[in-house]
């Protein structure tokens, strides 16, 4: 889903955000009030930043560090091994360390370089200099901080923080030179429709009804058996547990199918915000349930 942080019309709505985004753009010779060009900046970086994560350097210092731990756990319990042999495994075992933790670091290193890339480490100023004039952004993606979640914390390259400028003055000044004429009328946000907002307050709720099933139909099951392998007929009362226990997987599977609905509400609502944004409106900050839908898409 092709939804910036902020778009070049907001950006551009205050004159002292575009000059100063103006001389960041020019210091990293990437325009960051043309969407097209931060779409595609984005996009570029994004693949290159996954590529780090999966490069072979990664999963090998895993590998190593993994055998290398386990190996001092393992091979004491052979009891054929001689002492000799012990001490080269617990040897070799310390060099897998030793490289796993290399290859890792490695890894790490390289991921970090292409996360502060310049013109990432640009973009990331532009947005730090638009919250300070107070534009709002409808999201920032967790990658670009080098997070894992949007909850993930601070994440390794946050978006810096600058002092918050005075809001823009707006108001035209007293003089009799005629007003210019009227730009062009102005994008429309879509409302939020009340689908959306339950979706917000409900998509974390329930989760528990297939565990709370499944223990339900255990116990009343395992009554049963002990029942019919005693002599306690009192067991059999567990039966009652079985029917509770489809009920439980009912009402989970309704919620289930609601939040479904709801959330393929939410989605259009986030298209139709993406698509008002590509039109050049002024989009509001997304909620959290809603960034975490977007990442998702």
């Amino acid at each position: 889903m092709d939804l910036l942080p902020v778009n070049g019309a907001a950006l551009a709505a205050d004159p002292r955000a575009a000059e100063a985004i103006g001389a960041v753009s020019a210091r990293h010779g990437v325009d960051y009030m043309d969407d097209g060009a931060v779409s595609a900046l984005l996009a570029e970086r994004r693949r290159a930043m996954e590529g780090e994560r999966r490069h072979p350097s990664a999963w090998l210092g895993i590998l190593a560090l993994t055998v290398g731990l386990l190996l001092p756990a393992v091979v004491p319990m052979i009891r054929t091994l001689s002492d000799h042999r012990l001490i080269a495994v617990l040897a070799a075992s310390g060099c897998l360390v030793v490289v796993g933790t290399a290859l890792v670091v490695h890894a790490y290193t390289r991921w970090r370089r292409a996360l502060n890339h310049p013109t990432l480490a640009g973009y990331r100023e532009t947005l730090g200099i638009a919250r300070a004039h107070g534009i709002p952004l409808t999201h920032i993606p967790p990658w670009l901080e080098g997070k894992s979640s949007p909850e993930g914390g601070k994440g390794a390259a946050p978006v810096p923080s600058y002092p918050a400028v005075a809001p823009l003055d707006v108001r035209p000044p007293a003089t009799d030179v005629p007003a210019p004429e009227a730009p062009s009328a102005p994008v429309d946000v879509p409302p939020k429709p009340a689908a959306v907002s339950e979706y917000e307050w409900r998509v974390n709720e329930g989760g528990w009804h297939d565990e709370a099933g499944c223990l339900l139909f255990l116990v009343g099951g395992g009554g049963a058996a002990y029942a019919a392998t005693s002599s306690e007929p009192v067991g059999y009362g567990a039966l009652v547990l079985v029917p509770v226990a489809l009920y439980v997987w009912l009402a989970g599977s309704r919620q289930g199918r609601e939040k479904e609905r709801l959330r393929e509400e939410a989605l259009a609502y986030v298209r139709a915000i993406a698509a008002a944004q590509a039109a050049g409106a002024q989009v509001p900050e997304l909620s959290s349930e809603l960034r975490k839908l977007v990442d998702e898409a």
